[in-house]
């Protein structure tokens, strides 16, 4: 699949593909290659897009994703792999979800928490990573239950570990680890939210275009090409290459 000049001009304008990339997101940005960019199924999909576009993938990292969709409207990157939220959603343009995972609430085995519902009532505190998009889906669900922001998602199992905060809200593989070396705590099922990970263009890009619409031809050529990947095995193979296929499912 390539994409025509006109495409090219509104995705890479400067000649070169910028593809901000969320350092956080361990399951996505799994190492560091020989040459020092980005590995991983994120960096995957950027170089696919780039070579679509015929043009050189250049990786503009972040920490978290909190700064990545902060710097929106810096003209620092040309997409952003991030996570769909609704709240980032006022300044960028997501494309259709490539990957989800799960996010779960992780509790002590005797805790006296029965599902998703019986956590959120007045007292009860939750460890979450602030800026992650479950802590905005929880920011904009909870009703009664204080979530507690840490400034990176060790710290906040760190903090839950020592007793900080009754419950956990974090990744679902990222709980399951810390399950398997230690047996005093369990996750409530079922999940309270995916994550649904994607490309996103800033809004202002495509809204300077004339365009209100996210079916733009822009974003028409990202969701193109993401469904290609899907469906001749790019998606799975870089999954299972990186060796997370059983923690990431493909939305269908």
């Amino acid at each position: 699949m390539r994409a025509n000049q006109s495409i090219i001009d509104i995705l890479a304008p400067k000649g070169v593909l910028r593809a901000a990339i969320n350092l956080a997101n361990f399951l996505l940005v799994s190492g560091t290659r020989v040459d020092g960019t980005p590995d991983g199924v994120s960096p995957d999909v950027a170089r696919r897009i780039a070579a679509a576009l015929n043009v050189p993938c250049e990786f503009v990292l972040f920490e978290g994703p909190g700064q990545l969709a902060d710097t929106v409207d810096d003209d620092a990157w040309d997409i952003g792999n991030i996570a769909i939220e609704q709240a980032r959603a006022q300044t960028i343009h997501f494309s259709d979800p490539y990957l989800q995972i799960d996010a779960n609430f992780m509790v002590m085995r005797d805790a006296p928490f029965t599902d998703n519902a019986s956590i959120d009532m007045e007292g009860v505190t939750i460890a979450a990573y602030r800026g992650s998009a479950y802590d905005l889906w929880l920011s904009e669900t909870l009703r009664s239950a204080r979530i507690v922001r840490y400034e990176s998602i060790e710290i906040s199992h760190k903090m839950f570990r020592q007793g900080k905060t009754d419950v956990l809200a974090s990744l679902k593989p990222k709980l399951l680890s810390d399950i398997s070396s230690h047996d005093g705590y369990r996750i409530v099922e079922p999940s309270f939210t995916g994550i649904q990970q994607a490309v996103g263009i800033a809004k202002h890009r495509l809204d300077n275009l004339g365009s209100n619409d996210m079916r733009s031809p822009a974003m028409d050529f990202i969701n193109a090409l993401i469904a290609e990947m899907i469906r001749d095995g790019a998606l799975a193979d870089s999954m299972e290459r990186h060796g997370v296929a059983h923690s990431l499912s493909i939305p269908r």
